[in-house]
């Protein structure tokens, strides 16, 4: 489980981003760079980091579950997804 402060961190930042999205691309397709610096640093989406949606934990993400590697494979294992199952052959 990761520290409650970096995966609050990381939600304030999702926030920003959402927040100011429209803004940045309109003052990146106006070209007005003076005014896009003063923006927030954490509203830019390269800051972003994929976390697991129930352990917070920051490597291992598995983009089209959402959640670690280590999560899915408890969850697989205890028959919590769908149609996942184990490989045997």
């Amino acid at each position: 489980m990761a520290k409650k402060s970096l995966i609050a961190r990381e939600a304030k930042r999702q926030k920003l981003v959402a927040k100011y999205a429209a803004l940045r691309k309109q003052l990146k397709e106006e070209g007005r760079w003076d005014e896009l610096d003063k923006l927030p640093k954490n509203s830019s989406k390269v800051r972003l980091h994929n976390r697991c949606l129930l352990t917070g934990r920051p490597k291992g993400y598995m983009r089209m579950f959402g959640i670690s590697r280590v999560t899915f494979r408890q969850m697989a294992l205890n028959g919590k997804i769908p149609g996942i199952t184990k490989a045997s052959w």
